[in-house]
């Protein structure tokens, strides 16, 4: 087996995590003067020669063994970062991304109804911290119910999906021919998306509230350096998270990508001015706290009790 390098490991996964956290920021600058659909079309076209770039250098191949898995699965992970990146101009990016890591609390659901694990009281436990977590999010100050805060956990819930099926559908793809299948099918809801409000234009507010009702309007240079900007970070980063898990244990670097909310965060706060207030905080906390326990019982409970459907601690 493989030693770890749980050092390097770390380095590579918050350098991803880092750079993640400003790009991601970057998206009020394309909200005001583009849509959604635009954007995933456009940033998909420069994605995919970055890869085929990546494939050349010989860091990875573009051929799927099962096209119709890796398809599937990306489905799935394309539609939770489609929500995602739709929350983006409307929510705090910190509570966008804390909904988003809802998901190992969904996988352990998933893991529990739909594959037979059985699981002991203290996951148990951070499942109802990961939930209360959410209630504080999507209930914020006010007490009134946020809808809008509801579709980061949707994100995370699809997420979910996504992650279990990498395991189950596609073990032993190229994780370049993964991040492909991911872009392609996010470009394709942009191709839709532009498609359909061409031919049903719809009046879109000025400014970001139109982010969701802009189909084509043609790019000017600032949309263009934006969205490469995104796209090449975006590849940086999901490289960098790679070359993590290829480094260290995965569940320690799960661990260390909950480090996008606090990076994610901060960048909010430098270059908006947006504030999370102390209930959402404290929902984001309990999100991270649930996520951190999951992974640390479930490497617990894999070298403890290698029978799935044996109950463990």
């Amino acid at each position: 087996m493989q030693d770890t390098q749980p050092l390097r490991s770390t380095a590579f996964t918050l350098s991803g995590m880092l750079i993640l956290g400003f790009v991601d920021n970057t998206i009020p600058l394309l909200s005001a003067d583009t849509g959604l659909w635009l954007f995933h079309a456009l940033r998909s076209s420069m994605v995919v020669p970055l890869l085929a770039l990546a494939a050349l250098l010989g860091l990875g191949v573009l051929r799927a063994r099962n096209p119709g898995a890796v398809l599937a699965r990306n489905f799935f992970t394309a539609t939770a970062l489609l929500i995602y990146f739709g929350c983006l101009a409307f929510l705090p990016i910190g509570v966008v991304v804390a909904g988003l890591f809802t998901a190992p609390i969904f996988v352990l659901l998933i893991s529990v109804l739909f594959r037979g694990q059985r699981v002991g009281p203290f996951r148990w436990f951070a499942v109802a911290a990961g939930f209360a977590g959410v209630l504080l999010i999507v209930w914020p100050d006010g007490g009134g119910l946020t809808i809008l805060s509801i579709f980061p956990v949707v994100a995370g819930m699809f997420y979910a999906v996504g992650a279990v099926a990498t395991r189950a559908w596609c073990e032993g793809e190229d994780a370049l021919v993964m991040v492909l299948g991911y872009f392609l099918i996010l470009g394709v809801y942009g191709a839709l998306g532009v498609l359909g409000l061409t031919i049903w234009p719809q009046v879109a507010p000025p400014g970001p509230e139109g982010w969701l009702l802009r189909g084509w309007v043609a790019p000017d240079a600032g949309v263009l350096f934006w969205t490469f900007v995104q796209a090449f970070g975006s590849v940086v980063g999901v490289v960098c998270l790679t070359r993590g898990y290829q480094l260290g244990e995965a569940s320690f670097v799960a661990i260390n990508e909950y480090s996008l909310i606090l990076f994610a965060a901060v960048f909010a706060w430098i270059m908006w001015g947006q504030v999370v207030g102390p209930v959402e905080i404290a929902g984001m906390a309990l999100i991270v706290a649930s996520g951190v326990l999951i992974a640390l019982r479930s490497r617990a409970a894999q070298i403890a009790s290698p029978d799935p459907m044996r109950p463990a601690p």
